[in-house]
């Protein structure tokens, strides 16, 4: 029934005018809202960065290291705007080939399923295994672990069991940490997708994530690899207000 559908829309003579319109329109809206979320994620990641209080008393050589591979991303970022934003040119054109817009709108409905967590992940990126026999982290020290890596431009990260995403918590209850609801058992295992690295880097400043693991009397060992799967998923929220425009 799809395939007949697909084909009627792309052949027919006799389709309405505004098929075609309606879904540029939608294809054209989907790639303008993925910019606006990667200008965002632009500006997090110099927010994040710029206010990193265990920057200030990195040696030198780690602070050149981070700011090269910080640059670098911002070179890839700045990249797929561009690319963005040539698709969304070349669909808003009325002679577009209504197959390639299909693809280019399921190539970005894929990338954005891997943002919002609903879909797996592989590439490369680091292991962390993080011990803790004093039970002496705090919901707000596992937090900083994430924050760390996202400071270092983790893509996906999973913590335990759980993927992380927007509105995750970490939460104090009684001797142990919850996740989002998921009680975490030491020795916590953590995977991050993105520039091992500066990910590397970033855990391991003075002051920073591991120096804070050791204070508490546990270990961070932090294992870089080509290849990471994260394969935890979450569930999107139902909205509770917003409801499909009529057609």
């Amino acid at each position: 029934m799809s395939e007949h559908k697909v084909s009627e829309v792309e052949s027919a003579p006799g389709s309405p005018p505004g098929t075609r319109r309606r879904f540029n329109r939608g294809a054209t809206a989907l790639i303008g809202a993925l910019l606006a979320i990667l200008g965002f994620a632009l500006a997090v990641q110099f927010r994040s960065n710029s206010s990193t209080d265990s920057l200030a008393t990195a040696r030198e050589d780690d602070l050149v290291r981070i700011l090269d591979d910080q640059n670098s991303r911002i070179e890839r970022l700045q990249g797929q705007i561009s690319d963005l934003q040539t698709a969304k040119s070349k669909l808003s054109d009325s002679g577009s080939n209504n197959a390639a817009a299909r693809q280019e709108a399921q190539r970005q409905a894929d990338a954005l399923a891997i943002l919002t967590g609903t879909a797996p992940a592989h590439g490369p990126g680091i292991s962390v295994s993080i011990s803790d026999p004093n039970h002496g982290l705090k919901a707000e020290d596992l937090l900083d672990v994430v924050e760390e890596l996202r400071g270092a431009g983790a893509e996906v990260i999973q913590f335990g069991p759980v993927r992380i995403g927007t509105n995750s918590a970490f939460v104090d209850t009684g001797n142990t940490v919850t996740l989002d609801g998921t009680a975490l058992q030491a020795p916590y295992t953590v995977l991050a997708i993105g520039e091992a690295k500066t990910m590397d880097t970033a855990l391991n400043i003075p002051t920073g994530v591991v120096s804070v693991v050791r204070n508490a009397g546990g270990s961070a060992t932090v294992t870089q690899q080509d290849l990471i799967s994260i394969t935890a998923t979450r569930t999107p929220p139902v909205p509770k207000y917003a409801s499909p425009a009529p057609k």
